[in-house]
């Protein structure tokens, strides 16, 4: 391929953020030819070599992406860090018949990850539990001028660019505006004011018989059902779940489509349509 990659962490760019940009700059860019190369030989034959290749890269494009997140006070590197979990996400989806290249189909799995970490990260109470408020969050974000609190022409000119209620508006700055409070007493706080820290108040329910139980009878609810649902398949379909999920030696498609007579893709369509039918199955 001509692609020299030479070892780096690419799940650990915080520990010298600037020597890890420099060096994912220096990464070979792929032409489309050799790229289709390398995603058919991971979606056929699961190549975890073409795998790497593919990941490795497109790092240079998931630090482009995150440098336009900069502005809520986050690690960069862990920003990176996100975004690269979303590309090896978005490389082992890929499909190299769909006719486009990976960096347009990596970006929606980049942003996602990025996002996440943001939601989880940026307050300790989530600004954001829905789809609707998470585009609100961003786009908020994204169109205050000023660190000032809206006025309501202002907050009113947000909600019809965004297509939102004013009252969803308004509630999401508060959130944005809100501060954050330490979850432990501060190392300085002295006795009468410790007391105070949220960690005084919370239960630790890790060990809590009622809780256990609750789990242990969810889990054999869980496998039980899980166990009905198999038996709902026909003997292929029962197979390629078992050989490709319940097993600690897991077959590969190539494996499959070898026991079968069939192509890699079909097991791949056998498997998909399988999970789909278990899924239901349990839900029901």
């Amino acid at each position: 391929m001509g692609t020299s990659l030479q070892p780096v962490d690419v799940l650990s760019p915080g520990a010298n953020l600037g020597a890890y940009i420099q060096t994912v700059s220096s990464f070979h860019v792929l032409s489309a030819e050799q790229e289709k190369q390398l995603a058919e030989d991971l979606y056929y034959r699961e190549d975890l070599d073409a795998a790497r290749q593919l990941v490795m890269s497109h790092l240079r494009f998931v630090v482009h992406i995150a440098k336009s997140y900069s502005g809520y006070g986050l690690n960069q590197g862990d920003l990176i860090q996100e975004g690269n979990v979303g590309l090896m996400k978005a490389v082992k989806r890929f499909n190299p018949e769909k006719g486009v290249r990976l960096v347009s189909f990596a970006v929606h799995w980049i942003k996602a990850e990025i996002h996440e970490f943001i939601l989880r990260n940026w307050r300790i109470v989530k600004v954001a539990t829905t789809k609707a408020q998470r585009k609100l969050f961003f786009n908020l974000r994204g169109q205050k001028k000023k660190l000032a609190w809206l006025t309501h022409d202002e907050a009113k000119a947000v909600a019809e660019d965004l297509n939102v209620d004013l009252k969803h508006v308004q509630e999401m700055e508060g959130r944005l505006s809100a501060y954050d409070a330490s979850f432990d007493a501060g190392a300085d706080d002295d006795d009468d004011t410790a007391y105070q820290a949220p960690a005084h108040y919370l239960e630790d329910r890790r060990y809590d018989p009622a809780a256990q139980l609750e789990q242990d009878n969810w889990q054999e609810t869980s496998l039980a059902s899980l166990a009905e649902a198999m038996e709902q398949l026909d003997d292929r379909s029962r197979d390629i779940i078992q050989s490709r999920w319940l097993t600690e030696d897991k077959a590969t498609l190539h494996e499959l489509a070898g026991k079968y007579g069939v192509s890699a893709e079909r097991i791949r369509q056998l498997e998909k349509n399988a999970m789909k039918k278990v899924r239901v199955a349990m839900e029901a």
